[in-house]
């Protein structure tokens, strides 16, 4: 039998990494369709550390909690749920719940852990893969052979998607804000990397695509950024919004998107049913989970900290200094 209570990482009311303490509370039940998971690692995401700051609060029933991936075993099934048993390994999608012992995620979400890939690095799958791939590919339609813009490609969704994109067939171009980020693109199979600081990204993609331009374009930045990306879209071109790190106002010009027959697409992934997650991750068992058994696209873990630290990953986070991806290691 598992303690009726838990340790996990409590944000208090919000503010700075400061606020991050370890506290205890009970422990949670998994309900019908549910899975309870023994969490040894949690990964760490732009969105905790909105949620810490109290700009991304939880969905309705959600966990309060910080932590939307994981990885350990399962200690207990809700009523329902045949696919997994206890001591079963899995990493997770949660929508809520991760920084803690114990962790409540929907059966559906879970996924098994690729083949020899240690408990870790798996806890870094979850997040990036399911958003990557509803996005690029379900949403954005990327489709062999075509080319496709990456912002932010040393960061762990940037990194996923040079990844999947190449994996996948297409051509993968990478914006990067430094020298070492830049070549961090390159051994990940970006095919081009542009430091956007010294480069102009709109000049350097038609360039690379001999004026065609991007057909797809997965931006986390939005803002000024918008144009551009119409800028160097090719015709019938898509971009993927999925953040707005460059703030939530744009101005563009909407005879660009009318001349390039342009698409742009935008989600995001905490607040989406239990169904539509699970479609994604029924796809991503597909498609992606047997590359991953076969030794392609292994996450990039840039350390491994205690979670006693989860104050200082959301620094590194919040500075920028991120290359891939943080993991937090469940006591």
């Amino acid at each position: 039998m598992t303690a009726p209570t838990m340790r996990y990482i409590d944000h208090g009311k919000g503010g700075g990494p400061e606020v991050l303490a370890l506290a205890i509370r009970p422990r949670p039940e998994p309900g019908p369709g549910e899975v309870l998971i023994r969490v040894r690692y949690a990964g760490v995401n732009r969105p905790d550390v909105a949620q810490r700051i109290g700009r991304y609060p939880p969905p309705p029933g959600a966990s309060p909690i910080i932590g939307l991936e994981v990885a350990g075993e399962i200690a207990a099934v809700g009523r329902g749920v045949e696919r997994w048993r206890p001591g079963d390994r899995v990493c997770a999608l949660t929508p809520g719940g991760g920084y803690a012992q114990y962790c409540v995620a929907p059966a559906a979400h879970c996924l098994p852990i690729p083949s020899g890939m240690p408990l870790s690095h798996a806890a870094a799958l979850p997040e990036t893969c399911f958003t990557v791939w509803d996005n690029v590919f379900r949403r954005a339609g990327l489709k062999p052979g075509e080319s496709l813009l990456v912002h932010g490609g040393a960061g762990g969704i940037g990194t996923t998607a040079i990844q999947m994109g190449k994996a996948m067939g297409a051509r993968v171009m990478a914006t990067a804000g430094a020298p070492e980020k830049v070549r961090y693109c390159l051994d990940r199979g970006a095919d081009l990397a542009i430091d956007y600081r010294e480069q102009d990204f709109v000049a350097q993609v038609l360039a690379y695509t001999g004026g065609q331009g991007a057909n797809v374009v997965l931006d986390m930045v939005a803002g000024s950024y918008l144009q551009r990306d119409l800028d160097c879209l090719a015709l019938d071109g898509r971009i993927a919004l999925i953040a707005f790190m460059g703030g939530t106002t744009s101005t563009i010009d909407v005879t660009t998107i009318l001349r390039k027959r342009a698409t742009l697409v935008g989600a995001t992934l905490r607040p989406r049913s239990v169904e539509q997650k699970a479609e994604i991750a029924n796809e991503l068992a597909r498609h992606w989970w047997p590359k991953l058994d076969a030794g392609a696209g292994t996450p990039v873990v840039q350390a491994v900290m205690d979670w006693d630290q989860a104050g200082a990953a959301h620094r590194i986070m919040e500075n920028g200094e991120l290359i891939g991806k943080l993991v937090l290691a469940i006591e």
